[in-house]
């Protein structure tokens, strides 16, 4: 989603821990409280920190020994893996793809021609419609998303994919803030969610999220 000029002037550059500080207000010792209050609360900040903090885990999923280190580009703070291979490698589904690749999980972009065509659409769904979304669309995505989970397993059909992984995390603190009746109304959503998240080593730093299993799994169908 697009923001203002007026809106991206109040959000200061977002700091990496393990780069440089690059500031409008200088070194991180001269920032005052106010202004590192101003970058915690800026969305561009907090999707960024949200992108790293999902690569990293993803990392620890895929059994990585040593965690990459990451920058951000760009008023929307787009993720960096700088590549010893080559140019740097820049967006959150352009590097964890990159990283099932070193991980040899190549399977987890999809077994087939038609699999691997349905793990892209989502992973472009996650970025392009997830992220970002204004409060008043989050409705729609969900009954979009509820829809689609009734007679599936998985996103890509009956295997687990990176397209679960990346939108169990951008959806994550969406179902969090659900209340039960909300949770029971997306159904299959909710039986989806709660799959992916006691998958093995997917929720990583993650809170649990309740659902009801039993409601949803034996109830669904009354």
């Amino acid at each position: 989603m697009q923001k203002t000029l007026s809106e991206s002037k109040r959000c200061s550059p977002i700091t990496v821990k393990s780069l440089p500080v690059r500031s409008n207000h200088g070194p991180a010792a001269l920032q005052s409280p106010s202004n590192r209050a101003e970058q915690r609360s800026c969305p561009q900040w907090r999707r960024a920190n949200m992108a790293l903090m999902e690569l990293a885990s993803l990392e620890k999923s895929l059994g990585f020994k040593k965690a990459n280190k990451y920058s951000t580009q760009g008023n929307n703070k787009t993720p960096i893996l700088q590549s010893n291979k080559g140019a740097p490698l820049i967006g959150l589904v352009t590097i964890a793809s990159h990283l099932v690749q070193e991980a040899a999980q190549p399977e987890l972009l999809g077994r087939t021609a038609e699999q691997r065509a349905v793990v892209r659409q989502w992973l472009e769904y996650r970025v392009t419609q997830l992220d970002g979304c204004p409060k008043e669309d989050i409705r729609s995505i969900l009954k979009e998303l509820n829809q689609y989970l009734e007679d599936k397993v998985y996103l890509a059909g009956s295997d687990f994919t990176l397209a679960d992984i990346l939108l169990y995390y951008g959806v994550h603190h969406i179902m969090a803030d659900l209340s039960v009746q909300e949770k029971e109304q997306h159904m299959n959503l909710s039986r989806w969610f709660d799959h992916i998240q006691h998958y093995p080593g997917i929720r990583q730093h993650l809170p649990l999220v309740v659902v009801l299993r039993n409601r949803l799994y034996t109830g669904g169908h009354h």
